[in-house]
């Protein structure tokens, strides 16, 4: 399987580690009312679809970037990569503009 790399172009998935759930990126706030719910869920619960899928992948062999990949689970097609600091900066002005 290839990945490719917003900066670095094709790289073999051999050079990564699938870190799961890209949900990961939204953290609770610790200091909500309902913080050690949200953190339980957040820890413990996760989807696990067939179809499209955003995953956090980690360059390790590489430039040791985080990589939000979009890729469908039935086929493994590789549908959208995104930097993860792009889309948590992308939540985050979303959240902050609500």
């Amino acid at each position: 399987m290839l990945i490719n790399h917003p900066l670095l172009g094709l790289r073999d998935a051999q050079e990564f580690t699938y870190l799961g759930d890209a949900t990961l990126i939204n953290r609770p706030d610790w200091q909500a009312e309902n913080a050690a719910q949200a953190f339980h869920d957040y820890l413990y619960l996760r989807d696990n679809p067939a179809g499209a899928h955003r995953e956090l992948w980690f360059h390790e062999q590489g430039d040791r970037s985080w990589l939000v990949v979009t890729r469908n689970t039935v086929t493994h097609e590789i549908l959208n990569v995104e930097l993860a600091r792009d889309v948590a900066k992308a939540a985050a002005a979303e959240r902050s503009a609500q």
